[in-house]
């Protein structure tokens, strides 16, 4: 699973051939141990948590980064390494 991003602490993910789960496309986010599954289309919690604050940075970056979000899913479903996307700052 490709690490595509990082900030303050939080990584973000894309799995490969990732489209079963939840059959809308996300991101994976780790924090601490903590894991949870965002849509990229709405910044939609979809499993698991993170702390609020943090809930908050991914769906902001979501937001920024929705066509490049967008573009990596297609990657990663066809089984191609997605790119790095620019990190929050």
């Amino acid at each position: 699973m490709p690490t595509i991003s990082s900030f303050y602490g939080i990584l973000i993910r894309m799995y490969f051939f990732d489209a079963e789960q939840h059959h809308v496309p996300h991101i994976h986010a780790q924090y601490q141990g903590q894991q949870a599954q965002f849509a990229i289309d709405s910044g939609e919690l979809l499993a698991r948590a993170l702390p609020r604050a943090q809930t908050r940075l991914v769906q902001a970056w979501i937001e920024i980064h929705q066509d490049e979000l967008a573009a990596a899913w297609q990657m990663a479903v066809n089984g191609l390494r997605p790119g790095k996307i620019a990190p929050l700052q």
